[in-house]
């Protein structure tokens, strides 16, 4: 066993170690204090202070460290460090306390809207630092809202314990929009059009109610971003914008902004090829998701969706890493683009993580719902493109961003997704008229993103001469988390009917609905609704459309007081509706399920320039209530730009209704679309009538009609486009017959129809009235003639601050012989 002795230090080397942590002691003594003294705080607690030094090395960069963080407090106006032996003294001088803040001069913004932004806060501490910046925030936000003149100066004074009063004096300026939008280079399209992709607008006339003429350097890039895809998905593969400049001119006291584009040319398409190197994916199972083709022009978006669509199925197909790689090989002498697409095997990368980052009122989950991929799948950068474009189309958000970085290792990558929430709410107060309708109000509460949850929601109550209701409508967008739409609405109308058909009608109920997406494009609607009709005839000194039935003395004739009853004056010639009305009068429950198929690739739903939107809507009512009917409808529009800011459309139109089960259709069954069918006509004015009463209120609408119109709207020659102002010249064409409902009467239900005792001449007719002393018998005589009924017109179309505002004026070509006409249309109405 070997020892080992260890010996202790000599004396000297005792000496020489004592040396040494001396000298060390010496030199870290700087950073190290027995105590910290706090000296000239008046409010702020000595611990408080204290806290800026703990876990510093009280060293020159640490008291720097501590003495900026003091700073930044705003808490003190001084702060002052120094050594006395052992302990570090700190010398405060505090800021005053803020009593009160005040604004003064405000009236184009809310006061609530300027406090939000202010971090000069009453009982906060004051810093003059932080008083000048909350003066360049109120600037910034007078900036935003086209004010850029306006300026903000501080008045401060010394309140009662050495308190301050802080007053922001606002001098808010005249309204600095944009004069000009100016365009250089552009050859293709013209100025006009190109404005009308923007949001921003020039001042007109109406920028005392509008804001879109509002300098926004982020609009501004938005517009530039939404013209250079505009001309991309055009077949300008080259263009570009070269420069966007916003300079203010003070002598014509706006923005002038010139945006320089290098268009390059045109191009189109030339082959078209698919290969797929995935295993179980064939080339014609991708190839039917292409969405261009051989000689269509070149579009940057269409070749976007077809890599989304060959990628979305592959990945049904099970291969979720596919890679669809687009190419384009360039013909220039040509000018065509031969496409390829590859489906490869892409890299077996994982999302590990998605971050939803700016949303502060949209819920999480309403935006992790719009990706087809979660955390742990399979990563695709096709599906982050949908989703983005998906979140956009929300229009909850006022910027979407999803970006990726590396993740905790090399088959990892975190997803982010930037946000920023933007008003969804909308309180309208409408005012209208149209030559349907007459006078009418409408004053509605929505909300699009309900509580952050994306909810849709809606209360509306309207009234007018002939007109009046009430609704409220919910939609939940992902029912039970898929996507699939569910809502349900409560409705209440009252429609008066008299002037076109003698009576008056509410329906009173209430709907259920379910909206389930197959692609972007197309949709399958599943509707089931209650609702209970009640019609009345109305029989009154004014409206005398029953006294045949219920004489009115003094009104109808022959009474006391009244004119003669003779041919020219009985109870038929003061406007009596007719029989069919009067079988329908009282209350009927109706049980209807419905389904409808929705196609629709517009690209702008409210300002159409391209796309198709179809519908069909097959219904039945019979499952249980009153009514036993089928009924089919359909809607098909196309519009097509025809020349730079011509657009053309295409519409086709047309429904058919059938009773069974031993029911007849009642009048209100039947389908009387007057001038929504062909213009030209008045509500009421086509199709089967009551020719035994008064033309005017006989209207007895049809079983089946269709209809088609051709449209070209167009911009109107020396108008800005900020006046918002179209012309359009429009042909319709169309009918509605077969009139399916009672036409002889006697007792029915326990009730009597119709006051005379004499049938129809000639058995099984519905001609001639034998009724005595011109009363109305139990028949009627119908003229429903199949006659194509078509008119030409011109319109105005004004997308006016109040809402879209349509005048039409038509001139009927070919017509029935008792069908009414109407040349002249006006619509509109909206929300201000």
């Amino acid at each position: 066993m070997t020892t080992k002795t260890i010996s202790r230090p000599t004396s000297s080397r005792l000496k020489q170690i004592a040396a040494g942590l001396a000298l060390t002691t010496m030199l870290v003594a700087p950073a190290f204090a027995q105590s910290i003294q706090v000296r000239g705080n008046q409010r702020v607690d000595a611990e408080t202070v204290r806290s800026y030094f703990s876990g510093e090395r009280l060293d020159q960069e640490g008291i720097d460290r501590a003495v900026r963080a003091m700073y930044s407090s705003g808490q003190f106006s001084d702060v002052r460090v120094s050594r006395a032996g052992g302990s570090l003294v700190v010398s405060v001088r505090e800021n005053s306390v803020v009593n009160s803040v005040t604004l003064n001069g405000n009236s184009k913004v809310k006061s609530d809207q300027l406090f939000s932004e202010l971090q000069t806060k009453s009982r906060g501490a004051y810093s003059r630092a932080i008083v000048d910046a909350d003066a360049e925030r109120i600037r910034e936000i007078y900036r935003r809202i086209g004010r850029s003149n306006a300026s903000v100066s501080v008045a401060t004074d010394q309140g009662e314990n050495g308190r301050v009063n802080v007053t922001f004096n606002i001098n808010e300026g005249a309204k600095t929009g944009i004069y000009s939008i100016n365009f250089e280079g552009n050859q293709a399209y013209s100025t006009w059009r190109l404005k009308n992709l923007m949001q921003l607008t020039e001042k007109n006339l109406l920028s005392f109610i509008k804001t879109s003429d509002v300098y926004d350097a982020d609009r501004l890039a938005a517009d530039t971003d939404a013209i250079r895809r505009h001309y991309l998905k055009n077949g300008y593969i080259d263009a570009r914008i070269v420069s966007s400049n916003a300079v203010y001119d003070d002598a014509k006291g706006g923005y002038v902004i010139t945006i320089s584009i290098d268009e390059g040319e045109q191009y189109r398409v030339g082959t078209v090829a698919v290969d797929s190197r995935l295993p179980n994916v064939e080339e014609g199972q991708l190839r039917r998701r292409l969405q261009t083709s051989p000689g269509s022009i070149y579009n940057a978006e269409a070749i976007e969706k077809s890599v989304e669509g060959m990628t979305i199925d592959a990945a049904r197909r099970g291969q979720p890493f596919v890679q669809v790689r687009p190419r384009g090989d360039r013909d220039n002498a040509n000018r065509v683009v031969n496409l390829g697409f590859t489906a490869d095997e892409g890299p077996r990368v994982y999302i590990e993580r998605i971050n939803i980052r700016g949303n502060t009122r949209t819920r999480d989950y309403v935006i992790r719902r719009e990706f087809d991929v979660g955390e742990g799948d399979a990563f695709n950068r096709s599906m982050l493109d949908r989703a983005e474009r998906r979140l956009k189309q929300l229009a909850y958000f006022k910027t979407v961003r999803i970006s990726q970085e590396p993740g905790s290792s090399p088959d990892r990558v975190v997803v982010n997704v930037d946000v920023e929430d933007q008003p969804t709410g909308q309180f309208s107060v409408g005012a209208g008229y149209s030559t349907n309708d007459g006078i009418l109000g409408e004053i509605s509460v929505a909300e699009q993103n309900f509580l952050g949850r994306g909810q849709y929601i809606k209360v509306g109550v309207t009234g007018g001469q002939r007109s009046r209701g009430a609704e409220l409508s919910f939609t939940e967008p992902f029912f039970l988390g898929y996507r699939m739409s569910a809502g349900f609405d409560l409705f209440s109308k009252f429609t008066d009917s008299s002037r076109t058909a003698g009576y008056t009608s509410r329906t009173t109920g209430g709907a259920i609905r379910f909206g389930l997406p197959v692609t972007d494009e197309f949709g399958i609607g599943l509707r089931y609704s209650l609702f209970q009709t009640q019609i009345k005839i109305p029989n009154s000194v004014k409206q005398p459309f029953n006294d045949c039935t219920v004489s009115i003395p003094g009104v109808t004739p022959g009474t006391l007081g009244a004119l003669a009853n003779d041919s020219i004056n009985n109870c038929l010639t003061n406007g009596e509706a007719s029989l069919a009305a009067k079988e329908s009068e009282g209350k009927r429950l109706t049980s209807l399920v419905g389904l409808s198929f929705v196609y629709n690739s517009l690209d702008n739903p409210k300002n159409p320039q391209q796309g198709i939107f179809a519908e069909l809507k097959p219904e039945v009512a019979g499952l249980g209530g009153d009514s036993k009917y089928l009924r089919v409808t359909g809607d098909a529009r196309y519009y097509h730009t025809l020349t730079d800011d011509v657009i053309g459309m295409l519409r086709a139109q047309g429904g058919h209704i059938q009773a069974f089960g031993g029911k007849k259709l009642l009048i209100t069954d039947h389908f009387n679309p007057g001038p929504n069918l062909v213009r030209g006509f008045a509500p009421g004015g086509i199709g089967a009538r009551d020719i035994s009463i008064d033309p005017k209120t006989g209207s007895l609408g049809g079983t089946t009609y269709f209809g088609a119109t051709a449209e070209i709207t167009f911009p109107l020659f020396g108008l800005s486009k900020e006046l918002g102002m179209r012309g359009a010249v429009f042909a319709d064409a169309g009918t509605v017959y077969n009139y399916a409902g009672y036409s002889q009467f006697g007792t029915l239900g326990g009730r009597t129809i119709g006051t005379g005792t004499a049938g129809c001449s000639g058995a099984g007719s519905i001609r001639g009235n034998s009724a005595p002393l011109y009363t109305q018998g139990n028949c009627f005589d119908v003229k429903d003639q199949k006659v194509i009924r078509s008119s030409v017109g011109v319109g105005l179309l004004w997308q006016s601050p109040v809402g879209p505002i349509r005048f039409d004026y038509a001139f009927p070509l070919t017509k029935g012989k008792y069908d009414r006409t109407q040349n002249f249309r006006f619509s509109g109405g909206g929300s201000f």
